[in-house]
């Protein structure tokens, strides 16, 4: 036997403006993916945005000392052609901006960028230390 539904015209109204989100602003759009590789002298950044070009971006170290990642959509929306007729659209752009905690041992003067088949290249080099001698005894003559 399956239960019954009483179907009640004030309860559904209620509870569906309590767990309502319209008030909220809807993110269409997902973070880019970000590869992350190290080797013995950097870390390297790779952040996939196909279509990307180096005007869209700004990479910034912060006052705090972070990574500060933007891409921005500084593309001209032009009127669209008169001949064509669309039947649906969802090409859409729009923006991003992260921060990024940076490790200790990155050498924050000499980080640098560039965009190149649509991946936002960033490479953080490492702090480079000096390798500690052995110590020796020196033979008095």
């Amino acid at each position: 036997m399956l239960p019954l539904m009483i179907k009640n015209s004030w309860f559904p109204t209620v509870f569906d403006e309590l767990i309502s989100n319209d008030f909220m602003p809807r993110a269409n759009s997902t973070a880019p993916a970000v590869n992350v590789k190290e080797d013995n002298a950097a870390y390297t950044m790779e952040v996939a945005a196909p279509g990307l070009k180096k005007e869209f971006c700004r990479v910034n170290i912060t006052d705090e000392g972070n990574l500060s990642i933007a891409i921005e959509n500084k593309l001209e929306h032009k009127d669209e052609d008169k001949h064509h007729h669309y039947l649906r659209r969802e090409f859409s752009y729009t923006n991003y901006e992260q921060n990024y905690s940076l490790p200790k041992d990155v050498a924050r003067d000499e980080v640098s960028a560039k965009v190149e088949n649509g991946i936002l290249t960033i490479v953080l080099p490492k702090v480079k230390r000096e390798e500690k001698k052995p110590k020796r005894s020196i033979e008095i003559a």
